[in-house]
């Protein structure tokens, strides 16, 4: 008789980096998903702050970017008595787990991984071992809670395959005492990535060739969340632009990054299609657009931003989140852990 096949209980699992400003392109890429994902599933959310010493970050700086991001998820709608939210350090089976996966995982995948080389650069004997190996962590953050579905931006793509690469190996190379144990033929599920929108991949507004980023020198080429209307306004009419006039339909994008990228934030921000913001902007110059899409931005922003500000002030409260957050989450994580020391031949209490 075959091994019963393992049913999963679907989960959500995602994270974001407490590095500097949270701005428009985490809030349309990944925020705006979790807050709609609440509604169908059981969602985990972390703040994942080991990831973030794979390089250099001032102490004082990290504690208040952890607690500027919970706020960030708070502010926009995520419910942490519902859901899970919490921060990465405070579970210790993120990191065991990972231990786990870096003797699963093959040098040859990791080096494949295009994130580092960007992130490294050209002086890649000079960046941290964690910077290299953080793939296999982000497969940990994910797999310690059985995660089935991870909402993810298409340049994180890469990243989730490697954890259904570690999740299939983890899997065959454990085959018999995963089955000896009742789990059937897998104990980890192979996650599936949620990607959804016509913005998940939001780009500079000063190079649409580019992806909006906080690590970008120049302020101009982001919408912070912490933005004030004037700022808003102000970035949008700086934006770079070209002189034709907005096509009537999403072909005439194709050749024109700048423009497919504001006419994509605008369709986000309004909950429809480019197709249809071009439907009713088709032959308008950006000097008409931009006012519009400022409008739409700090209609739908400003509320956003005198919450994080409210709460942001409120650390005990935050704190008092993330630790309850933190408890919940551990308590998937510890049976995930106990379970794998076992099928791999760890003695435990």
């Amino acid at each position: 008789m075959d091994a019963p096949k393992p049913a999963f209980k679907e989960r959500v699992f995602s994270g974001v980096q407490p590095t500097g400003n949270l701005h428009l392109g985490n809030y349309l890429g990944a925020i705006v998903k979790f807050v709609e994902l609440q509604k169908t599933h059981e969602c985990i959310y972390c703040v994942v702050d080991l990831h973030a010493i794979t390089v250099w970050q001032e102490p004082a700086e990290l504690t208040k970017a952890i607690r500027e991001v919970t706020a960030a998820f708070i502010a926009c709608g995520i419910d942490p008595k519902k859901h899970i939210v919490f921060n990465q350090s405070q579970v210790a089976e993120h990191a065991e787990l990972a231990w786990v996966f870096n003797c699963v995982a093959r040098l040859g995948w990791l080096n494949r991984m295009t994130q580092f080389k960007e992130k490294a650069g050209k002086d890649r004997e000079n960046a941290s071992v964690g910077l290299y190996a953080y793939p296999n962590l982000m497969a940990a953050d994910i797999l310690v809670y059985r995660a089935t579905h991870v909402p993810v931006g298409e340049d994180q793509k890469q990243h989730l395959e490697l954890s259904r690469d570690i999740a299939q190996k983890f899997n065959s190379d454990y085959a018999a005492s995963i089955a000896a144990r009742g789990f059937g033929d897998a104990f980890f599920p192979l996650p599936e990535p949620l990607i959804q929108g016509p913005a998940t991949r939001v780009m500079s507004l000063r190079d649409g060739s580019k992806k909006m980023s906080k690590s970008d020198a120049s302020d101009q080429s982001r919408i912070n969340l912490t933005d004030d209307p004037d700022t808003i306004a102000l970035k949008v009419r700086r934006a770079k632009t070209d002189p034709d006039p907005l096509p009537q339909d999403e072909k005439g994008l194709e050749t024109r990054p700048e423009a497919d990228n504001l006419v994509g934030i605008y369709a986000a921000l309004a909950d429809t299609t480019k197709a249809d913001v071009l439907r009713e902007f088709a032959g308008a110059q950006f000097s008409a657009f931009k006012p519009a899409l400022s409008d739409l931005l700090v209609a739908k922003l400003s509320p956003i931003t005198a919450e994080m500000r409210r709460l942001k002030d409120d650390t005990a409260y935050i704190d008092s989140v993330l630790a309850d957050g933190s408890v919940r989450a551990q308590a998937i994580a510890a049976e995930t852990m106990k379970a794998v020391k076992d099928i791999v031949g760890l003695v435990r209490r």
